[in-house]
This record gives structure tokens, sequence and C-alpha cells, in this order.
């Protein structure tokens, strides 16, 4: 077994992943999962209608999707994988062999709808006159495409919730046709066409000159496709959430607003159904009055949904903790299977980046340092984003905290809060970690990684190293 030590020091691990991927997604779904068959409808459309203006502004349309997802989306995809190979490399691993070939398939679509996306922009124009059918054709092959990215994908994030019949079977199919599958994808389609629709409405003013007609037309079109794959959005988020297990359902609250603001529950909820029909209102707006709907309102309703859409992803990590992979392994990148043998060995023991593998009355605050490192730092920093510093001094306030208290907490945590992994580790350990957070409140100091700090191996072992 393997554990890293990568730390984040003030954001936290959990939050660098967070971030590149919640960026990678809203441009994923907006600008080529939705995008790519709305700016082929709207090209279908012009040339039906014969409308040069018409086409020319889903020309500018695509400019502005194909820019930013070579650029900015493909940075952040491969972010992602940096990322997660850093901070949790056991939970990335069990994943790419679970679902090597479905990867290995989805990385062969992905170049494939770079290249056709390529084709599409660079010869919209010179296949404008007699080929047009035939580019629109591809443009509709480039659809199928690009939704196929986000399909496979799908598979292995409802695994993560839902393996399903996987650990009985450990079958492929098993583990891609999960209980989840189906009605996440459901979800997540129609509101990737919806978030490509209120980005359009947003882009329209921009594209477009004030008084001239294919602003309003496009702006009562576009809205119509919004309304549409709202409903559909709606059906789909109903059917997703009818299937999430109960015990991750129960985390729902704390998942939406974070343990220290639970009784926020409720307004947070209010507020999403508030953002939600907004989206509708102005939807509607557009499509009766499209002359009369200013850039502002173009604007709110799809920052409304990036924020309905970011609250649904955190939910979405959040609510199958303690786990990482459901029923199989935790959120701290340990396999449940594991525990038994870390229970009694400990995970110093199997770990490879440590200080020592024994504890002693001289390295026990550095051990304990390194447990720290391997158990709690893919959800917690020492000061900073979801500090445990500041988690203890909520529990037990700001003078000398007793030990026992803290240790007895650690080794009950999990029962008293089914969202936090059993510790992995033996007594020992439970004790060094025990005085290595004693150590922290008297002196706060940021965890230095291995990224900081530099890897070595301890020196008994770097002969066999080598």
């Amino acid at each position: 077994m393997d554990f890293p030590v990568f730390h984040l020091d003030f954001f936290g691990n959990r939050f660098l992943i967070a971030a590149i991927a919640f960026v990678h997604v809203v441009i994923n779904h907006s600008m080529a999962v939705g995008a790519m068959p709305l700016i082929t409808a709207m090209e279908w459309h012009g040339f039906r209608r014969r409308d040069q203006a018409w086409d020319q502004l889903a020309y500018r349309v695509l400019f502005v999707c194909f820019v930013i997802t070579t650029t900015v989306g493909a940075l952040t995809g491969v972010g992602i994988w940096f990322s997660a190979s850093l901070v949790n490399p056991n939970a990335i691993g069990s994943l790419i062999r679970i679902f090597f070939f479905a990867w290995l398939t989805e990385w062969v679509v992905f170049v494939l709808e770079v290249i056709f996306i390529l084709i599409y922009y660079l010869t919209w124009k010179s296949w404008s006159e007699n080929h047009k059918r035939r580019h629109i054709g591809f443009g509709m092959f480039l659809s199928v495409f690009s939704w196929l990215t986000m399909a496979i994908i799908v598979a292995i994030l409802g695994f993560m919730m839902n393996s399903g019949e996987w650990p009985v079977t450990r079958s492929f199919f098993s583990g891609v046709l999960n209980p989840i599958y189906l009605p996440q994808l459901a979800f997540r389609t129609p509101f990737a066409m919806t978030l490509a629709g209120l980005f359009v409405l947003f882009l329209i003013p921009f594209l477009t000159e004030r008084g001239e007609p294919v602003r309003a037309r496009a702006t009562r079109w576009v809205s119509v496709w919004v309304l549409a794959w709202s409903a559909l959005s709606a059906v789909g988020a109903t059917w997703y959430w009818h299937v999430i297990p109960t015990a991750m359902s129960d985390n729902l609250q704390v998942a939406m607003t974070t343990q220290a603001f639970t009784d926020w529950y409720g307004l947070v909820l209010d507020l999403l159904k508030v953002a939600i029909v907004a989206i509708g209102i102005v939807a509607l707006w557009g499509l009766l009055l499209p002359r009369w709907l200013p850039r502002v309102a173009m604007i709110a309703p799809l920052v409304l949904a990036v924020l309905v859409f970011g609250y649904f992803e955190r939910v979405r990590e959040f609510i199958r903790k303690p786990y990482v992979i459901e029923g199989y392994m935790y959120a701290n990148g340990i396999r449940v299977a594991d525990y038994p043998l870390l229970k009694e060995d400990g995970i110093l023991a199997h770990a490879t980046y440590v200080s020592a593998r024994e504890i002693t009355d001289e390295n026990r605050l550095e051990a304990g340092r390194d447990v720290f490192a391997l158990a709690c730092t893919r959800c917690h920093t020492t000061m900073g984003v979801n500090g445990v510093i500041k988690k203890f001094e909520k529990l037990y306030g700001k003078d000398p905290w007793d030990s026992e208290a803290i240790k007895g907490y650690i080794e009950t945590m999990h029962n008293a809060r089914p969202f936090m992994p059993p510790f992995p580790g033996n007594d020992e350990e439970l004790d060094a970690l025990t005085a290595y957070l004693l150590q922290l409140q008297r002196n706060p100091t940021p965890l230095v990684g291995a990224q900081a700090a530099g890897i070595e191996l301890p020196a008994k072992e770097s002969g066999a190293a080598l």
C-alpha cells in the first residue's frame, strides 16, 4: 500500500481538486456537451431559412466555445488528473483499474472530439455553399462525440456513489451499469443543454448589434431551447434523487451547508429554488418579449445556473462520505478491506514516505504528523480551510485540550459523524496523532507537505529502494 504525503497548506487538498474540476465541468457541460448540438441546431435553422445573419451568429458562438474549450477546458481536464494523482492516488488508481477500458475509450473519443471541433470550426466558411448539409451533419456527429465523453465519465461518477453489484461480481459492466448511472445521465444531459442555452443567451447581446433583427429572433429561439431542456432537467433530477441510497441522502443537510451551518439548510434550499424560478422567468421573458430583455437579465440566469450546478457538484461529492468509492474505499484513500491489517500493524508500517516505521518517545510528534498527513489531509488542513484546530476548538474550547478527550473523540468520531471515516491506525499511532494535535494547539503551524519539504526514504530503507 502506498500513501502519499502531499498537502496543500492553506486551502486544502479537496479544494485543489474541487476548484479545478468545477471549472472544467462547467466548461465541458455548457460549451461542449450542450453547446455543440445547440450550435448545430442554430446552423441548421439558419440554413433552412437562408438567413446569413443567423449563420454568422452561430459561427461566432462556435468561435467562443472553440477558444475556451481548447484552452481552459483542456488545461483543467489535465489538471483534474494531476491533482487527483497527487491528492488521492489510491482512489484514482483503483478507478483506472476498474474502468480501464472505459477510460481508454473516453480518451480516444476525447481526442477525436478535439479533431472534429477543429474540422467543424475551420470548414464552416469553406463548406458554406454546396457542402452546407454535410457540414451540419458533421456538427451532429461532433455533438454525439461531445456527449459520449460525458456519458462515459458519468458511469464512473455514479460508481463512486453506488458501486452496485460490483463488490460481488467485480465485472466491468456491473461497474459501468451501476444503479446511479442512467438517472445521473438523465439529469446531466438536459442540464448541460440548459447551461448551453443560458450561455448563448448571455453571448447574444455581445455578438449582435443593438436593433439587429437577428438579436430578438435568436433570443426567442434560444429561450425556447432553455425552457424545454429545463423541464427535462427537472424530470431527470427527480429520478436521480430517488435512486440515491438513504445513507447518502441523510448527509444532504451537511453536504449543502457544512456542519457549521446546518441551521442554514432551509435558507439555502429556498435560495436554490428561487434561482431555478428566476431562470425560468428570464427564459419566458426572452420568449415573449425578446426585444425588451436587458443585457443584465441575460447575465443573471447564467450565473444562477452555475451556482445551482456548483451546489449539485458539492453535494454529489460530499454525500457519499465517508467513502470516496462507496463501500470500497474511504475518503482518506484507504480501502475498507485493509482496515483490519492497519489496525493491527499501523498505517506507518505500510506507508512509503514516512519519517519512521516505529514510534518512540523521541519521534512521537513527528510520527503523529505523518499519521495526520496519511489519514486526515485528504479533507483537513491544520490551520486553513476545514482546519482541525478550529474543529477541535468548537468542541473543546481554546483552553488546553485534554489528551484523553481528543483521543476518545478520534476513536469514535465516525459514530457521531457518519461522514467521517474511522481512524485507520493502531493505538500507538492514535496516541502519536493526539500528541501532534495537542502540539498544534500550543504552536499552530501549517503542515509542510512533500511538495515543500522534499521526499526522502528512511535511511535504513534507502539502499533497498535503490
